[in-house]
C-alpha cells in the first residue's frame, strides 16, 4: 500500500490500511510516505529491495523511519514512463534497500535513457557500478546552518552530529555554510508546485465528491484548484532562478548533509495530516538535486534515525560514494527490527 495518489508524507492510507512500521509491533507508528508499503516490506525482510517514487521525500521519509538506505535520483535519471503522475516536474523514482551497495546495484539496473520519457535523453552518463570507492578523503562536506537545528528532536541531532564526526574521521572536511534559503521556505515553494500539478493530473477524481477518496488527500490536492496558468508559469520561473542561484553555492562543496526527518517515527494517532514531515527533503526535489538517506543511529526507544547526503544534479555517484564510505565505517544499516513469528 501507498498513500492514495502518493500524496502524503506520513504514510497513512485510511481506506486500504496503513502499512505497519515493523520497528514496533505493539503500537502503530508512522511508516513514512508516500512509498510506505515499499519501505515496510524491505524493513520487515519481505523483499530485499523496492522501488518507490519521490516528489518531496516519498522514498527518503519511509527509509528514515524504517531504517533503510535509499537514493533520491535527479529528474530523468530513471524513467517515469508508466508511473501515476503526481508532479511531472518533481517526480523521480528511486531504489530502497538495506545498504548503499544494494541501492547502487539496483540504481544502475534501472537508470538510463528511455525513448518513452524524453527527460531521460541526453543526460550525462551514469558511472558504472563496480563497488563504489570508500575513499572520501579530501571531499568538502557542508553541514546545515546552526539556525536550522531548531525544532529537530534531540536524538536526531545527536545522531547527525556523530555522523559528521564519522565523515570527518574518514578524511572529509566539514564546513559550515550560509544557505540562500531556509528549508521551510523551500518546503512551501515545492508544495506549491506539487499542489498545482497534482490537481491538474487528478482533478476529475478530487472534484467528484462521490468517490471514496481519503479526505486528507483530497484537501491536499485541492489546494491547486483556482491557481492560474500565470501563477503556475511564474512558479516554474522562480524555481529556475533558485536552481541557478543554488548551483553557484554548491560549487564550493561536494555534498550537503542534513537529518532526513525532524523526528523518528511517531505514533500513528499523532500524525498531523495538516502538516508534512518533509521539512528536510522537499528542497532536494525543488532544486532538482540527488540525495541518499541512510540510518545513522537510534532514539531512546530504539527507533532508527537517518541522515541525508545531498549532492548536485546528476551526481548520484558522489552521493553513493559518501554513503558507502560511511556504511563501511558504521553498522547502523545492519540493524533490523525484531518481528515475532
Amino acid at each position: 500500500h501507498t498513500v492514495e495518489f502518493t500524496c502524503g508524507g506520513w504514510g497513512t492510507n485510511t481506506r486500504m490500511g496503513t502499512p505497519w512500521n515493523p520497528w514496533d509491533m505493539n503500537r502503530a507508528l508512522t511508516p513514512g510516505g508516500s512509498s510506505s508499503g515499499s519501505g515496510v516490506a524491505v524493513a520487515a525482510g519481505m523483499a530485499p529491495w523496492a522501488i518507490g517514487t519521490d516528489t518531496g521525500g516519498s522514498v527518503r521519509i519511509p527509509s528514515s523511519w524504517c531504517g533503510l538506505t535509499t537514493l533520491k535520483t535527479s529528474a530523468g535519471r530513471i524513467s517515469n514512463y508508466g508511473m501515476l503522475r503526481q508532479s511531472q516536474t518533481l517526480d523521480t523514482p528511486g531504489p530502497m534497500a538495506s545498504c548503499a551497495d544494494d541501492v547502487a546495484l539496483l540504481y544502475h539496473v534501472i537508470a538510463g535513457p528511455d525513448s518513452c520519457d524524453r527527460r531521460t535523453l541526453g543526460l550525462p552518463e551514469t558511472v558504472p557500478y563496480a563497488g563504489s570507492s570508500k575513499d572520501i578523503a579530501g571531499l568538502k562536506i557542508a553541514c546545515m546552518p546552526q539556525h536550522e537545528r531548531t525544532g529537530v528532536a534531540a536524538w536526531v541531532l545527536d545522531a547527525y552530529d556523530r555522523s559528521l564526526d564519522t565523515l570527518r574521521g574518514l578524511g572529509a572536511e566539514i564546513v559550515t555554510i550560509d544557505l540562500p534559503f531556509t528549508f521551510a521556505q523551500m518546503m512551501d515553494l515545492c508544495g506549491y508546485i506539487m499542489a498545482i500539478e497534482s490537481y491538474a493530473n487528478l482533478r476529475e477524481q478530487v472534484d467528484n465528491t462521490s468517490l471514496p477518496l481519503d479526505e486528507d488527500v483530497r484537501i491536499r490536492i485541492a489546494q491547486g484548484r483556482g491557481i492560474t496558468a500565470s501563477d503556475y508559469l511564474s512558479a516554474l520561473a522562480e524555481r529556475d532562478e533558485w536552481i541557478r542561484k543554488f548551483d553557484q553555492v554548491f560549487r564550493s562543496f561536494d555534498a550537503l548533509v542534513t537529518p532526513t526527518t525532524l523526528t523518528t517515527a511517531v505514533p500513528l494517532e499523532d500524525a498531523d495530516q495538516t502538516t508534512s514531515p518533509a521539512h528536510f527533503t522537499r528542497f532536494v526535489n525543488y532544486l532538482d538535486l540527488c540525495a541518499v538517506a541512510m540510518p545513522n543511529g537510534v532514539d531512546g526507544g530504539g527507533l532508527p534515525t537517518s541522515v541525508q547526503v545531498v549532492c548536485q544534479r546528476y551526481a548520484e555517484a558522489m552521493a553513493l560514494r559518501i554513503a558507502v564510505a560511511y556504511q563501511r565505517d558504521t553498522e547502523w544499516h545492519l540493524r533490523h527490527p525484531e518481528i515475532a513469528p
